[in-house]
């Protein structure tokens, strides 16, 4: 058993391949990540506000584009 993990730790040292599942992991069905906590952690939430901040002048564009038309 020692054995197989050396070899595939030495696989994963050359190749530098992320480790996932069989199937591909998440990343592979399009989610970012499976969670289920009630509340967000710190990173989600900043990562909401600078996604929110993003829509919203994304919107301003638009509308500054329609405006000129």
């Amino acid at each position: 058993m020692l054995v197989v993990i050396l070899i595939m730790a030495v696989g994963y040292i050359f190749q530098r391949k992320k480790i996932k599942g069989s199937c591909g992991g998440i990343s592979d069905l399009g989610l970012e990540k499976v969670c289920d906590c009630e509340e967000p952690c710190d990173k989600r939430k900043e990562l909401n506000k600078r996604m929110e901040a993003q829509r919203k002048a994304e919107q301003q564009i638009d509308i500054k584009i329609l405006d000129h038309n």
